[in-house]
């Protein structure tokens, strides 16, 4: 624990580099009002150690007698912080000279400079937060749609935590039976209901099912999914990516082969981040330029999670367009027949055989945009999403440790039902517990927290 001394200030620049209006240097520690008494010049005269919690004063950062910015101090004292610590932050004018001098200041009084995510480890060590909320914070940072944040934002109220914690108060309610029997088995504690120790179990398995279940969606509204476009040149590709944009992001030219290169966005659709990319449609390269591209082009196919394979209604199926099909026999893919605007030559046969359901679309018309929107969530779903009252778990290291007390559990129950010792069921039922103390922090190792909060930017 010495790596995680708390006994020393930190300070950081806690927001993004660059011009704005505001910026903030932030502190955290025992010494950060005495260091503020040292840097800031109140304009009614009074020191920061005298400020109350949650106030906010007006003045000026100096370093000496030298004025470094005209700012806004905010004063938020332990215990009742982000930290748990007495906690200044100094508000500057947005430019990084000026934060950079008011941060230096703060350093030659006395402060360190915070590691990566130092303060919200504090928040952790100090017991302000658990270990499942602390990643929630991260994920609130990255998250990249609307139903991304509101997932992180329930984590870290505490929605994932509570499930978690009312899953251990069930074990370890039939563990003190379990043991108290073990321990005092010639005393008059009467026979174990194993009816009741079994029933319990069951349902404690039952809701690491449920919470399991959500895994997978909420791993996807956390990280997202790769969607390739993919098509024969002048299908359609780089319309459909504007339409699904709502923007003109591809150059579209009734010239094939306009699209030389794959061009990559991050889209919401239904909630779901979206990396998309919008590939070269030429099979047949003519010069290094478009060899490349077709390479390119493959990489992303195959390394795509769901493929978007459009077709041209004003044409016939050509060989190009087999060929495509035969590259995707074994990946997730949705056919997309595009220009029904215009008049149909397209036969659908060998396309259907393909795939179970096709979507007509006009990319140029933004005709039943919506409709593909909602055929590409119903295919990542497989047709099941989740009332939005569940718990979803959307960090893999939470989904391994779910599983493992899962697993534990189906041995306990295994060794109740082959009459075998209650040590053997105790011992299940405590490993259990320890994997769902993993996922709140309850025990940890260095390495656990360097790998998790090396992922926070400095200043969080």
């Amino acid at each position: 624990m010495e790596k995680y001394s708390l006994n020393d200030t930190i300070a950081a620049i806690s927001t993004p580099a660059g011009e704005s209006g505001i910026g903030i240097v932030r502190l955290s520690g025992k010494g950060a009002l005495k260091i503020a008494d040292k840097i800031f010049a109140a304009k009614d005269g009074k020191k920061p150690s005298s400020f109350k919690t949650y106030t906010v004063h007006y003045g000026w950062i100096k370093n000496n007698k030298e004025v470094i910015d005209e700012v806004i101090l905010t004063v938020m004292r332990q215990p009742r912080s982000y930290t748990k610590e007495d906690i200044v932050e100094i508000n500057c004018h947005g430019g990084i000279v000026a934060l950079r001098r008011a941060l230096d200041s703060v350093l030659e009084n006395g402060c360190r400079l915070a590691e990566p995510g130092e303060f919200t480890k504090r928040a952790f060590l100090n017991g302000r937060i658990d270990l499942a909320q602390a990643e929630a914070v991260l994920d609130i940072i990255k998250a990249k749609t609307d139903s991304a944040l509101r997932l992180a934002a329930e984590q870290l109220r505490g929605a994932l935590s509570g499930k978690v914690n009312n899953l251990r108060k069930g074990l370890l309610d039939i563990l003190a039976v379990l043991e108290a029997k073990i321990d005092f088995p010639e005393e008059e504690t009467g026979a174990v209901n194993l009816k009741g120790v079994r029933d319990g179990l069951n349902k404690i398995n039952e809701e690491l099912k449920n919470i399991l279940e959500g895994a997978k969606r909420g791993r996807i509204l956390r990280e997202g999914i790769h969607v390739v476009i993919c098509g024969k040149p002048n299908v359609g590709k780089s319309s459909l990516l504007n339409a699904l944009l709502r923007e003109e992001r591809s150059i579209v030219t009734p010239i094939a082969g306009t699209t030389r290169d794959t061009i990559e966005e991050i889209i919401d659709i239904k909630g779901i981040p979206i990396r998309i990319v919008d590939t070269a449609g030429i099979l047949e390269p003519r010069d290094l330029i478009e060899k490349k591209a077709v390479l390119r082009s493959k990489k992303h196919i195959e390394l795509a999670d769901l493929a978007i394979i459009l077709f041209d209604a004003s044409r016939s199926l050509g060989r190009e367009d087999e060929i495509l099909m035969d590259k995707l026999k074994k990946k997730t893919a949705i056919a997309v027949v595009n220009k029904i605007d215009l008049k149909e030559k397209l036969k659908r046969e060998k396309i259907l055989k393909r795939f179970k359901s096709v979507v007509d679309i006009s990319a140029k018309k933004l005709t039943n945009i919506k409709g593909l929107e909602e055929a590409i969530a119903d295919l990542i779903y497989n047709g099941q999403v989740k009332s939005s009252e569940s718990v979803w778990v959307s960090n893999l290291r939470h989904t391994s440790r779910l599983k493992e007390a899962q697993i534990l559990i189906a041995q306990a129950l295994n060794s109740l039902d082959n009459k075998l010792s209650f040590e053997f069921v105790c011992q299940d039922i405590k490993e259990a517990l320890l994997s769902l103390d993993d996922i709140l922090g309850r025990r940890f190792s260095e390495d656990l927290l360097d790998k998790i909060f090396a992922e926070f930017c400095i200043g969080k």
